[in-house]
């Protein structure tokens, strides 16, 4: 077991260093653009252009040599240095934190909301294959498939907000206009995550629902399932003991998935709702072009997910010891 961790580790620390390269080559793409973004308020001043520029290129250290960048940036990268933003000049790192816990908290909820209805829903289809609770499921499964989250979101606030007025639905599905941190007001906290809570999770639900209805059906036509049919044990039994947990390796991939949304964010959810977290912030960073935000965004996101991806093949292993040594 310990082999295995190690192995995944280092592909990991390899996909680690890939990312951060490519990081490192965006910004040299069109390093014009960005030091123009972050020269704006000296043009502003009226100084002279290509000084503000060199000044800009000086700052943003595009001035040295390539190796010599390359070097630099890792370095900044591994002390978690991630620059200053264009808008403010405050840490990035900082902002980021900063924003951190409205993101992970809609994250939580959603990822809550989905195995809340996607592993009893998946298993009651598969169970029920081809009877009438199975084509209801599957429809509503496929319909939450079919159609983005952020467009239920829109009839979502058109409904709440034009029709169930005074009704307090409003209040509990539609967006808000203040934000209140959880310790701070906890009904408020609630009534601003419901609503995107339950699109989001209803929708990755489906995914969830849909992935563990195939796997459920395969594993029920085993020879081992089909034994302890045989030997009489109860149906509750069969699907828990034996089905469930096999059939429940390959939806783990589904699971990391949803974990990494709760540090990336619901970067359209999160700006329907006027919720401030990661999310907003990178949007809000995209139209203002603050290259440092986007950078050091992907930089904890790609982190976030190489760490939760080790998790789910460590959980591999744990469930089925086999992949240790494949």
């Amino acid at each position: 077991m310990q082999q295995y961790i190690i192995r995944r580790m280092l592909l990991n620390g390899v996909v680690l260093l890939l990312v951060a390269t490519m990081v490192f080559a965006a910004l040299r793409v069109d390093s014009d653009q960005v030091v123009n973004r972050f020269a704006a308020g000296c043009f502003h001043a009226g100084e002279d252009t290509q000084q503000c520029k060199n000044v800009a290129k000086n700052l943003l250290g595009l001035d040295e040599s390539i190796p010599k960048q390359y070097v630099d940036f890792m370095k900044n990268t591994l002390t978690l240095d991630f620059g200053k933003t264009f808008s403010e000049k405050k840490p990035v790192l900082h902002e980021i934190t900063s924003r951190a816990a409205p993101s992970i908290e809609l994250g939580l909820l959603q990822i809550v909301v989905a195995l809340l209805v996607g592993v009893p829903v998946g298993v009651i289809s598969a169970i029920r294959q081809d009877k009438w609770v199975d084509y209801i499921l599957r429809f509503v499964a496929i319909f939450f498939l079919g159609i983005p989250v952020f467009i239920i979101a829109v009839f979502v606030i058109l409904f709440t907000t034009r029709y169930a007025g005074g009704t307090g639905l409003d209040q509990w599905l539609g967006p808000g206009s203040d934000w209140k941190d959880l310790w701070e007001d906890p009904v408020k906290n609630l009534q601003r995550v419901t609503g995107p809570a339950l699109v989001g999770g209803l929708g990755t639900g489906a995914v969830l629902m849909r992935f563990l209805r195939s796997q459920m059906l395969e594993v029920m036509r085993q020879d081992y399932v089909r034994t302890a049919w045989a030997k009489g044990l109860r149906e509750r039994v069969v699907i828990v003991r034996h089905a469930l947990k096999n059939a429940l390796i390959p939806v783990l991939t589904v699971i990391g998935l949803l974990l990494g949304s709760v540090i990336s964010g619901n970067v359209i959810l999160e700006t329907q709702y006027n919720i401030p977290g990661i999310g907003f912030f990178v949007t809000s960073a995209a139209l203002q072009g603050d290259f440092p935000v986007i950078q050091g965004i992907v930089l904890v996101v790609a982190v976030m997910l190489v760490f939760i991806n080790l998790m789910v093949d460590i959980a591999y292993g744990w469930l089925d010891p086999r992949i240790r040594y494949s």
